[in-house]
């Protein structure tokens, strides 16, 4: 079995085991390792951006009523734009150039940051609003002030929906990032795609798209599918 590849020219075909010793190679040689730590730092520097702040406004939003009508739609807005549209508008905004303080490319964070941000927000709020009233009754009983119900009773209350928003909002920053490094062309995973396909090195392009998969399910079962079963757990809902 191979994968036929067609067009004006006759190009050879690439056998599956060739493009896993790509990826093998890759991995243990360091190659794809480099590609994926650059990748990485830029992906957690802008996703921990995006947690901040959409963790902020979500709870505005949930804590708001003229705040949640103005900023809302603005936010469900920026959420539902895919996140390569930002690209333009982050290279006129930030330059091409990388930051010598955060040491990353400011355009691709902005993207990562503006690709992520409204999952997270939209979750901080959902996840507010959809917290038992009780709760917040039996927290008045006991003569808890609006600040100590809402660090105390709300935020914890909210973790159940906020892990779940908080996966998706990774998942819209990894693919904000790729996105970016696509276009940007820097050392990462994105620019390891964007290379393979320039030269038309089709197992190496094959192989890193394999890579972006198992990164992606590794990140989801080693981190939010374990954080998201022990909140679960944690608040009760296990057999729900």
């Amino acid at each position: 079995m191979a994968f036929r590849l067609s067009g004006k020219e006759d190009w050879q075909s690439i056998p599956p085991t060739q493009v896993l010793r790509v990826l093998w190679e890759g991995i243990f040689q360091g190659g794809f390792l480099q590609s994926l730590a650059a990748s990485m730092y830029r992906l957690i520097y802008g996703f921990s951006i995006a947690l901040v702040i959409g963790s902020i406004v979500g709870l505005l939003l949930a804590t708001s009523g003229v705040f949640n009508w103005m900023v809302g739609p603005l936010v469900l807005g920026v959420q539902s734009l895919p996140s390569i549209c930002w690209m333009p508008l982050a290279v006129l905004w930030f330059g091409v150039g990388t930051s010598k303080v955060m040491r990353v490319e400011p355009s691709i964070l902005f993207v990562v940051v503006m690709g992520s941000l409204g999952s997270v927000a939209i979750a901080t709020r959902d996840g507010v609003r959809q917290m038992p009233v009780a709760y917040q009754r039996v927290a008045g009983t006991f003569g808890a002030s609006w600040y100590q119900r809402l660090i105390w009773v709300s935020i914890p209350a909210a973790f159940p929906v906020f892990i779940s928003g908080l996966k998706q909002g990774w998942t819209f920053a990894w693919r904000s990032l790729l996105a970016g490094e696509l276009l940007y062309r820097v050392v990462g995973v994105g620019g390891a795609l964007t290379e393979a396909r320039d030269l038309a090195d089709y197992p190496k392009m094959f192989a890193v798209m394999i890579l972006i998969v198992l990164v992606s399910v590794l990140v989801d079962k080693a981190l939010f599918s374990r954080l998201e079963e022990r909140v679960r757990v944690r608040w009760g809902l296990a057999g729900k």
